[in-house]
């Protein structure tokens, strides 16, 4: 229970006090403990063997938007710690966010930054701007920093339609971080984790500006299949599981997160198409 409640349940004064509209800062002087960048850690170094970390994640802009995808593998180790996993979430209506890195962590962070988002919007009655949101995804990786230091490094991606673009067609924003919460504006698309180099390059060879939102998805899903062919923290489809990569969607209409159905059908076609081409 945050510190300050008393057994009645009334809350502090801090809670009807007027404020900033960061939700971030009123955790920091109302529960600091709950902050994931607070958290104590032991000395040296913490995450040897010890914490899940996630992998792979793709982006892509598209004439309607842009297009986010992750593998579903989480790795300790030389294990599979969960095959499953979700990387890839919507942050609010109208953008996505994917991690890599420590998953506790990176979950954690997500969780925290669509709090952030909605909080903003209630205290203001408006939404950030994209470059805004990118901004107060990027003071969280920062606050995170002593945590990567110590080898829990959370790294995000971060995607969305841009409201106030100029056309549709330009609205789709890609946004890549470090560690120590540079945030950089990427152009046509991006990929993060330890199957990005393989990812990266799978897209540079395919993608062209313009690509329709149904060309984007096979696109991305091709990326994830190369860097799960050569990279063995990240999971490629799993037909026997019926395990798929995430994949969403931010377009004028919101956000959209595609059936397993729909990947499926789409990673079916990959694998037969290669299956007539095969490769060494």
């Amino acid at each position: 229970m945050p510190s300050g409640l008393d057994h009645s349940g009334r809350p502090p004064a801090a809670f009807h006090a007027a404020g900033s509209s960061s939700f971030t800062e009123f955790l920091s002087s109302v529960a600091p403990e709950l902050l994931p960048g607070r958290r104590p850690l032991p000395p040296g170094m913490a995450a040897e063997g010890v914490s899940a970390h996630a992998t792979t994640i793709v982006a892509i802009a598209c004439t309607d938007g842009v297009l986010m995808g992750g593998d579903r593998r989480a790795t300790m180790g030389n294990l599979i710690a969960q095959r499953d996993i979700e990387k890839v979430f919507a942050a609010d209506a109208y953008s996505l966010v994917g991690m890599a890195g420590t998953a506790g962590f990176g979950l954690e962070m997500i969780r925290l930054f669509q709090v952030e988002l909605e909080h903003y919007e209630k205290i203001e009655s408006s939404m950030l701007s994209l470059e805004g949101k990118a901004n107060r995804l990027a003071s969280m990786v920062r606050n995170n920093l002593g945590a990567a230091m110590q080898g829990l490094a959370v790294v995000p991606l971060f995607a969305g339609f841009d409201v106030d673009a100029k056309s549709v067609d330009k609205a789709g924003r890609i946004f890549s971080f470090d560690v120590a919460g540079g945030v950089y504006e990427e152009r046509g698309y991006d990929s993060i984790g330890s199957g990005s180099l393989f990812a990266k390059s799978s897209l540079k060879k395919r993608y062209r500006p313009g690509i329709t939102t149904d060309e984007a998805v096979k696109l991305a899903i091709e990326a994830l299949y190369d860097a799960a062919d050569d990279d063995t923290a990240t999971g490629g489809p799993d037909l026997l599981r019926n395990i798929f990569p995430v994949i969403m969607t931010a377009t004028v209409e919101g956000t959209r997160r595609y059936g397993d159905d729909e990947t499926r059908a789409v990673a079916e076609q990959i694998i037969a198409e290669r299956a007539e081409n095969p490769t060494p």
